[in-house]
């Protein structure tokens, strides 16, 4: 494999050379990546890809077998309704960074184990590396734009919050950005960070007013993540800001400047890969602009037709045809509460695809 691999490419390789369905998990239980599903699937392995994240009951019972210490694959029995599989831990000198799980087929023999150790070896280094970026030293968080820091003030302490946003074009001086480890991290934006990005820890209670003048300074959108009591963690403040920006930059209604905390749903889309997007656009990618916009108006408010054809500056009738169009063209009923769902997380994940208008 080349060595500038994605963590998705190298799960995905795993995944074909086991011939197993196979997820990768972080020390958290947080999802980064997961591969083509092969064979039955279960409870556990289908919320962990749609909530990206496993439960505290899941975690408990996965730990009881000892895989946070474990320097070798640990084999973990089915029980009713959960299928066995293997657990790969990932270590990198001496400390374990995340998970790899592979459902047990009878096919998970040690020798197929042992021919993707390399591989494995290289999740668990990149899960290294990134872990060291995101733990750098608090000061490389700070601008050294004196008006800035005039603002945010330098030596801050809990609770903090991260705000990100992206200039016109790189700002003399440094600091200017946290470490590329942190800002290039595809399981976290879902694209390579490459414009110039500014990021200014800053007093929570401040946060608005600091992301307000970056705007202001800048005319760019600007994103803020969720507080954090220890500056130790404002690494995860900063992932929150990065992914803020990223519905800043997409979505009208949040921007220019988009708090993590009030995203509502943006929150769980913005954590999903371009290809995961992609896929979830596609359900509705046959509808045409005004169609889409009548859909998602009328999704928005509600199922109410009245108000969303005021809203829209069009007749009842006009929205009926337009939503019986939809149904046509998608093949998706309306009337049905999961098919709505779907179709309205589908428009909400297109305005986030790097190709929409």
């Amino acid at each position: 494999m080349h060595k500038n691999v994605s963590m998705q490419d190298i799960v995905d390789e795993i995944s074909r050379l086991l011939d197993a369905s196979v997820t990768l998990e972080d020390r958290s239980f947080n999802l980064l990546a997961y591969g083509a599903q092969s064979g039955d699937i279960d409870r556990v392995r289908q919320e962990s890809i749609l909530r990206r994240h496993a439960s505290d009951e899941v975690r408990a019972h996965f730990e009881a077998y000892g895989i946070a210490t474990a320097t070798g694959p640990v084999r973990i029995p089915g029980l009713p309704g959960l299928l066995g599989r293997v657990c790969v831990p990932l270590r990198h000198g001496g400390v374990t960074y995340g998970y790899l799980w592979a459902l047990e087929s009878g096919a998970l023999t040690d020798e197929r184990l042992a021919a993707v150790a390399p591989l494995v070896g290289r999740a668990a280094a990149l899960l290294a590396t990134q872990a060291r970026g995101r733990h750098a030293p608090l000061r490389q968080f700070f601008s050294a734009d004196p008006a800035v820091r005039a603002t945010a003030g330098v030596d801050v302490e809990g609770p903090v919050t991260a705000v990100a946003v992206r200039t016109p074009e790189e700002v003399p001086g440094p600091p200017r950005t946290l470490p590329r480890g942190v800002l290039a991290d595809p399981d976290v934006t879902g694209t390579a960070v490459d414009a110039p990005l500014l990021a200014v820890l800053a007093p929570a209670a401040q946060a608005a007013h600091v992301a307000r003048l970056l705007h202001g300074l800048y005319g760019m959108a600007a994103g803020i993540g969720g507080p954090r009591d220890d500056p130790g963690e404002a690494w995860q403040s900063w992932r929150e800001a990065l992914l803020a920006l990223r519905v800043a930059e997409h979505v009208e209604r949040h921007a220019p400047v988009a708090d993590w905390s009030a995203l509502g749903v943006y929150r769980l889309l913005a954590r999903l890969t371009p290809r995961d997007l992609a896929d979830l656009a596609a359900e509705s990618a046959a509808l045409t602009p005004r169609i889409a916009a009548s859909v998602e108006a009328y999704l928005d408010h509600a199922g109410q037709v009245q108000e969303t054809a005021a809203a829209l500056g069009v007749h009842r009738q006009t929205l009926y045809y337009r939503l019986g169009k939809a149904g046509h063209l998608t093949g998706l009923d309306l009337a049905d509460g999961e098919d709505r769902l779907l179709l309205h997380l589908s428009l909400k994940a297109a305005a986030l695809l790097p190709s929409h208008p």
